[in-house]
């Protein structure tokens, strides 16, 4: 049975091949990357991790058009001895094309304290980390993002509220500042579009 507290549904185009990630009780999984266009135009590449039950009889081959459900998920990775906290699309189900589609709904609690800000431009920020119940006692940690109402509603919450989040998975690209100089790397979080809280 499906957690339903983790949805996520994404329609778009794969870029680049599938290449073999691990595998897990004799089960082999694959990641690729599916583009989804914004309404503005800008588009968001997402990782995906599918296991090779769903894969069967779909060739995700580069340019192909599909629609995926499934969950958004976190794992710990160590890169350079620090362990950088990745996100993927963990597959659940492969349709056919669809016009651009980008939804997520999350049920999870803050666990740590929410940062507000406010950009030089006067955007309201805020930056929350989700920690979202999976089965088998596991948990996802999402970090989320919220602007203006939205931000400022988040900065004010505390540690173990649960909150209902809707909104979309982007990319994002940033410079990362290194001892060799400076590394592009791209960020991935959900941007929160409705929230609540839940008693």
């Amino acid at each position: 049975m499906e957690y339903s507290g983790n949805r996520v549904t994404l329609s778009g185009v794969i870029t680049g091949e599938k290449q073999y990630s691990h595998t897990v009780c004799g089960e082999d999984f694959y990641q690729c990357f599916l583009e989804v266009e914004r309404l503005s135009g800008a588009v968001d590449r997402l990782p995906l991790t599918v296991s090779a039950r769903i894969l069967a009889g779909c060739a995700l081959s580069q340019g192909e058009g599909v629609t995926v459900t499934g969950q958004l998920r976190s794992y710990n990775k160590p890169v350079e001895g620090v362990s950088r906290l990745i996100l993927t699309v963990f597959v659940q189900h492969i349709g056919p094309a669809a016009p651009p589609r980008n939804e997520i709904r999350l049920t999870g609690y803050v666990c740590k304290p929410p940062v507000f800000r406010v950009t030089p431009f006067s955007r309201e920020i805020a930056d929350l980390l989700l920690a979202v119940n999976r089965q088998y006692g596991k948990s996802d940690y999402i970090p989320c993002i919220a602007w203006g109402r939205n931000a400022r509603f988040a900065g004010r919450l505390s540690v173990g509220t649960c909150l209902d989040a809707a909104g979309r998975v982007q990319s994002r690209e940033y410079i990362k500042r290194t001892e060799g100089g400076e590394e592009r790397r791209t960020a991935y979080e959900v941007s929160i579009a409705s929230l609540r809280v839940l008693e």
